[in-house]
């Protein structure tokens, strides 16, 4: 599976490109912004988008996803359905950040904790990581040892839990009970900054590292 990071907004979201080697099919996972972006890369990756993939509701990771779901015809899946809330303030969360106006919509497919997404000869497992938003999801490729975690953890960093809904225990928990048993060797891409990798957090980060829940 290839995968090209594409920054997007002011706030310099990654919206991830995911390419199927072998049908060139592909997903968009985020697409907070900057179409033009995402859709030059595409185009230079000659890849078929099949589906957009949202982690949860925050404008800065979902705003151009109606958009670029009409411009390709193709469904968006993701995030819970517990992310209605956000979704449903989308206008209102683009006036607060500064973004262009944004419109509330709901995905074609609502996902759970379980479900499984494809696209090519790809799969995508959802886990409902629940903190920093109530119904924000992450998807896992088992084959390629990578996950996209949006907002629930960084490099060095957690997501943020001052939100109306977030919850920094269920994030904790998220984090720890969730993400890091996937294994230290999965790579994964956060919605803001550097990959890393789950050992890496398990390790160093200062607010969920082993030692720091430890003491």
């Amino acid at each position: 599976m290839q995968v090209k990071l594409i920054p997007v907004t002011a706030l310099m979201q990654n919206c991830s490109l995911l390419v199927c080697k072998h049908t060139r099919s592909a997903a968009i996972v985020d697409p907070g912004g900057d179409l033009e972006l995402i859709q030059a890369q595409v185009k230079n990756l000659n890849a078929s988008i099949e589906k957009v993939l949202l982690t949860h509701g925050h404008v800065d990771h979902c705003a151009g996803a109606f958009t670029l779901a009409s411009y390709y015809g193709v469904p968006i899946e993701g995030p819970h359905p517990d992310e209605q809330f956000w979704l449903s303030l989308l206008p209102q969360q683009s006036a607060y950040f500064g973004l262009p106006t944004t419109q509330a919509f709901q995905p074609s497919r609502w996902l759970h904790d379980g479900d499984i997404v494809q696209f090519g000869n790809e799969m995508l497992r959802v886990l409902h990581c629940p903190g920093h938003t109530p119904g924000h999801i992450v998807f896992l490729s088992q084959k390629h040892r990578l996950a996209l975690v949006g907002d629930v953890l960084f490099s060095g960093s957690i997501g943020r839990t001052d939100f109306p809904r977030s919850n920094h225990l269920d994030l904790i928990s998220s984090i720890r009970k969730k993400l890091f048993p996937l294994g230290d060797d999965v790579r994964f891409v956060p919605g803001h900054g550097p990959m890393s990798t789950f050992g890496q957090e398990r390790r160093t980060n200062p607010y969920v590292a082993d030692h720091v829940v430890a003491s």
